[in-house]
């Protein structure tokens, strides 16, 4: 029983680390430190950028996508924009070539069969010789300081990756929209925190980051998860990876169950391919990067199966005294309020609690089918956008 004891307590104690301990020791490192200071002004000359964008079925929202990146202040002749339609069978085409007329900027390249974002992305970054590469989606709108706020930084020789702070505006109770721009706004948090302490941000969001095209590596084909992979591989380099929160670009929220769910096991498999790619980086153990590595993502990829060790290790436990089986009763209270959410929504009673709870143990089960595809393999990347404007 001893030996179960350790496994039940190491699970919990992991657990809590990756969610409760790591952010809070984050935030005491990080306080009073401030992002790099050697950066660009709006005077100096600045480099050239080059946006890459891959669509694929986006008439709802590419129109504004285009004019979101023009209506910047970076000087229009130091920008370009890439469009990589994945064979796209909506108007996406139509749009875009309409569009060109009016911003000669626009590269545009139609791809006559399904490619998959990876593909497209890779090819459109050998299209391009700026030093500045914008990786973006096309339901991230840019605000009027985005794009020189992510370059700004790359005056600074030691920073080779910046990601951009995507905000979302509208969020709905009855959805899950409330739940996800939470995980979202804590996760900017603490990826400018391990920027501001080590340069090790765990990984952009791939809607918006600009990086330097001499860092910039091809995405294997088969892989899912590719702003991870570009994170990864600049700080496999040497180089350091920050979050800019002026770099402010907005996103329309999930706000279905169903649509995240799908999106969380398509990026959960990628992650698992990124971590047996990268697995490296965690040795040695005592550095920023490996510890962040291991604490904000790694461990919380695993969180399904530490989940699944408490709870059979503290069903073992239960004759060993009242509180394991407080413990217990815990564990099986906490998913019955995921049956009382999904009822309580049936009569449009929204509690927030509740649905952060289905959330969590929704994603959870998703970290675990990704977990499975990835071991069953993955034979391409090839996407189907989350629903737009839900």
């Amino acid at each position: 029983m001893i030996l179960i004891g350790i496994l039940f307590w190491v699970s919990v104690l992991l657990v809590l680390h990756t969610y409760l301990f790591f952010p809070l020791l984050l935030k005491m490192l990080s306080a009073g430190k401030k992002q790099y200071q050697l950066v660009f002004s709006e005077t100096d000359e600045l480099p050239e950028v080059a946006v890459l964008l891959a669509a694929y079925n986006e008439e709802a929202v590419i129109e504004e996508k285009i004019r979101s990146t023009f209506r910047t202040n970076y000087p229009r002749l130091k920008i370009a924009l890439y469009i990589g339609s994945d064979n796209s069978t909506d108007a996406t085409n139509v749009i875009v070539e309409r569009l060109k007329t009016e911003f000669p900027e626009i590269q545009f390249f139609p791809f006559a069969a399904r490619t998959g974002k990876i593909g497209i992305i890779n090819h459109l970054a050998q299209e391009t010789k700026a030093s500045i590469l914008i990786h973006t989606d096309a339901n991230v709108f840019f605000d009027e300081h985005t794009i020189f706020q992510l370059v700004k930084h790359f005056k600074n020789p030691e920073i080779g990756l910046v990601g951009g702070n995507i905000l979302n505006q509208e969020v709905k109770r009855e959805g899950i929209s409330v739940q996800e721009k939470a995980y979202l706004q804590r996760e900017n948090l603490m990826k400018y925190q391990e920027g501001v302490l080590w340069g090790t941000m765990m990984g952009a969001f791939g809607g918006c980051f600009a990086m330097r095209r001499a860092n910039f590596v091809p995405t294997p084909q088969n892989f899912i998860v590719d702003d991870f992979y570009l994170s990864l591989k600049v700080l496999e380099q040497g180089k350091k990876a920050i979050n800019e929160l002026q770099a402010v670009c907005y996103e329309d929220v999930s706000n279905q169950l169903s649509e995240e769910f799908r999106r969380k096991v398509r990026i959960s498999t990628g992650n698992f391919q990124n971590l047996h790619t990268f697995r490296h980086l965690l040795w040695p153990p005592f550095t920023g990067l490996a510890f962040s590595f291991l604490s904000h993502k790694v461990i919380r990829w695993y969180t399904p199966f530490l989940l699944l060790l408490i709870f059979f290790s503290n069903f073992a436990l239960l004759s060993e005294g009242w509180l394991y089986k407080l413990t217990f009763a815990g564990q099986l209270l906490l998913p019955a309020t995921i049956l009382l959410d999904w009822l309580l929504k049936k009569k449009n009673i929204h509690v927030r609690l509740f649905r952060f709870i289905t959330h969590f143990y929704g994603m959870n089960l998703a970290l675990l089918q990704g977990w499975l595809r990835y071991r069953s393999g993955v034979k391409t990347s090839v996407w189907t956008p989350t629903k737009r404007n839900q």
